[in-house]
């Protein structure tokens, strides 16, 4: 799939002048590709967040544990987190390198050595693994968007079972279930509709449900996600 969009030219020609397609482009500080990669963009984030990491961690002794952590989430959590509903239903290697960049961070701030284990160390910061945090974007904008907070753009990607006239009656309509539309390319997973629908539905739905109007939903959806994360990882 990825060939066949690199190969699709859509130059065009006004007053006999050709303009070509860019192979990139920049928006909301997200690199875009042309055969819909983010490799190059999570490669350019992970340059970004190492060197701040090497200043911060040259100086580490200096500013102690409290103000490390301030300038380790301005300048390098708030990297991670932009945007990154972009990442979503991507193969397990591909983000990878964020979450080498997490383990680089918690080591800065709690000033632990290379060789250590760095597990504790993310479980004392309370800090979600890249995939949670990638779900915990999704589903905070669905939940947004149940609660009329969502820009209209991203209300109009969701449907939900209780738009239905024929599922009106169902349970899932009044489980506030959402939809997920059929995909035929598994990039398709990827697109919003899809992906966003996902990790709502599977266990966070199930275990959130009634906090879909919860003005404390942020932490208490964060803490399920970390639960959850961290649950796993130690069986």
């Amino acid at each position: 799939m990825a060939r066949q969009l690199s190969s699709v030219s859509s130059a065009i020609t006004i007053n006999r002048n050709a303009i070509n397609p860019s192979s990139v482009v920049r928006d909301l500080a997200v690199l875009f590709y042309a055969e819909l990669s983010v490799r190059q963009h999570i490669s350019r984030v992970s340059q970004t967040c190492f060197f701040h990491l090497r200043r911060i961690r040259s100086v580490r002794r200096q500013l102690g544990r409290d103000v490390t952590t301030k300038l380790v989430t301005i300048l390098v959590l708030s990297r991670l987190d932009h945007c990154n509903a972009v990442l979503a239903s991507l193969p397990a290697t591909t983000p990878s390198p964020l979450q080498r960049i997490l383990h680089a961070a918690a080591r800065t701030v709690l000033d632990i050595k290379l060789g250590d284990h760095v597990t504790p160390a993310s479980r004392e910061l309370h800090w979600l693994p890249i995939t949670e945090k990638i779900q915990y974007k999704l589903c905070l904008l669905v939940h947004k968007m149940f609660i009329g907070h969502a820009p209209d753009y991203i209300a109009s990607l969701l449907v939900s079972a209780s738009d239905i006239p024929s599922r009106s009656s169902l349970r899932s309509s009044s489980n506030c279930d959402l939809i997920i539309p059929r995909t035929t390319l598994k990039i398709g997973d990827r697109a919003f509709s899809v992906a966003a629908c996902t990790p709502c539905l599977e266990s966070a739905a199930d275990r959130l449900e009634d906090l879909a109007f919860d003005a404390s939903f942020k932490s208490k959806l964060k803490s399920f996600l970390f639960h959850a994360a961290y649950t796993v990882n130690t069986v």
